[in-house]
Parts: C-alpha cells; structure tokens; sequence
C-alpha cells in the first residue's frame, strides 16, 4: 500500500480525491487533510496566507497519524502567489515539517507538462485577471510557454466549487482558443470538480487536458516513485513518463 497525503484548503471539491482513489484501481491510498482556509477570497493576500507555515504544519499531524509516506500542498493559487522561488521554499520548508517527500499542485502542473512532453499550454481559470496573471508567470518560469490564459474572476472557491461539468467545459473550451497552438490545457483551480469530465474534456479538446486535483495526485504518485495506468483520469495516467536526465 502506498499512502499519499494532501494538505487540503477548506471544502470545495475534496469529493474528487476519493473518487480518484477508486479510479486507480491499485493499492493506492489517498489520504486528505483539511486546513484552515482564512479568508475565502481569490485576492493576493489572502492566498499567500492560505500556505502560512503555522496552517500547513495544523494539518501535517493528521496525515501522520494516518500513515502517508508523501506530502501534497493541494492548492494551487496558495503556492503560485509565492512566485518560483517562494513555492519552491514554501515546499522545502513543508518537507523539513513532515519529515516526507513534498511538493505542491502549483508544480505538479509543470512536471505533469513535462511528462506528457508538452511545452505550449492554454490556460483557464476561474481565478480574477491578476492571480491567473500569476499562474502564467509561474508557469513560464518553469519553461512552458503559455498560448492563452482566460480568466473567469470568480471571487472565492466557493463560488467556484459550484460549477458543474458544463461551465468547466466552457472554460476549457475558452482557454483553447483556435489557432492557438496549445498542446494541452490546464484548468488549475482546486475549487473545480473535474475528476468525473476529464475523458469529456480531452475527447471534446482532442488533447490532453491537466486539472488541478488530477494533477495533484499525480504529483504524490511522482514523489512516491509510482506509476499508474488509469486511462479513466486523462492522457496523464495512461502514457508513459518521459525519462529525465
């Protein structure tokens, strides 16, 4: 059994790491621990204190306790507002905490990038213009090339976590402008349930498509050396990884 633990902002769409769970369909164990999300707003702010030391390590005694042997930041705004290198220290500091292998969704999209072998990504978000302006700074500094990046300016996760399989489509559809060129998408918000559209998504975009919770996971299975054929959770889970030097 292979335990991976996710450090999980408020209630939104946690229901979609269970069912990526069954989803895998092998002895993978997803283990979510909620921590104080503050101030639900999508302002800079308030997103930088989502990832404060102090919150992250209330929510590390439980995965413990629950025996994960890796560590995820499952917000992806909450590390992206760090910028590169402030997520990059933000994730060092979690690992030297838990004791644990660690990292963040806001990475997990870059490395997933990077195993699919695309470099030319279209953004949506339902993030307001400046924090998605961040998402594609970040991006970026880690070498992918951001084609389009559409912004939804939904002012908080809640009102996010609302969205149905519809409105996600629409969004994906709108970061994936024509001509583009995008090799993939990403919709990065954790907020959104994606899990249960992401065949929908890829067969209406014909490419592969990366969601934040999908992404996340993906990212403790990385951490944890494994690999796992899922083709029910996108393009992702069903090619093998590029071999990095």
């Amino acid at each position: 059994m292979t335990a991976l633990g996710f450090l999980y902002p408020g209630h939104s769409a946690e229901d979609d790491y269970p069912r990526i769970e069954q989803l895998l369909g092998s002895d993978i164990r997803v283990d979510l621990v909620h921590t104080d999300i503050g101030e639900d707003t999508h302002r800079v702010d308030a997103l930088r204190e989502l990832g404060a030391p102090e919150r992250l390590a209330a929510g590390m005694e439980g995965l413990r306790l629950a025996g994960a042997e890796t560590v995820v930041w499952a917000s992806t705004s909450g590390g992206f507002v760090h910028g590169w290198e402030g997520a990059q220290e933000q994730v060092r500091a979690l690992a030297r905490l838990a004791g644990m292998p660690a990292s963040s969704t806001s990475f997990g999209f870059v490395n997933a990038a990077r195993e699919l072998g695309v470099r030319r990504v279209a953004v949506g978000t339902a993030y307001p213009e400046k924090v998605a302006a961040l998402f594609g700074d970040f991006l970026r500094a880690g070498g992918l090339e951001v084609v389009s990046l559409r912004s939804s300016g939904t002012a908080t996760a809640a009102e996010a976590a609302t969205w149905g399989e519809e409105e996600v489509l629409t969004l994906a559809r709108a970061a994936d402008a024509p001509g583009s060129g995008a090799q993939a998408v990403l919709l990065p918000d954790t907020a959104l349930h994606t899990a249960a559209c992401l065949p929908l998504l890829e067969k209406t975009l014909s490419k592969p498509v990366l969601t934040a919770c999908q992404v996340s996971v993906r990212e403790g299975l990385r951490l944890a050396d494994r690999r796992v054929n899922a083709p029910a959770l996108g393009a992702l889970f069903t090619r093998e990884p590029l071999v990095q030097g």
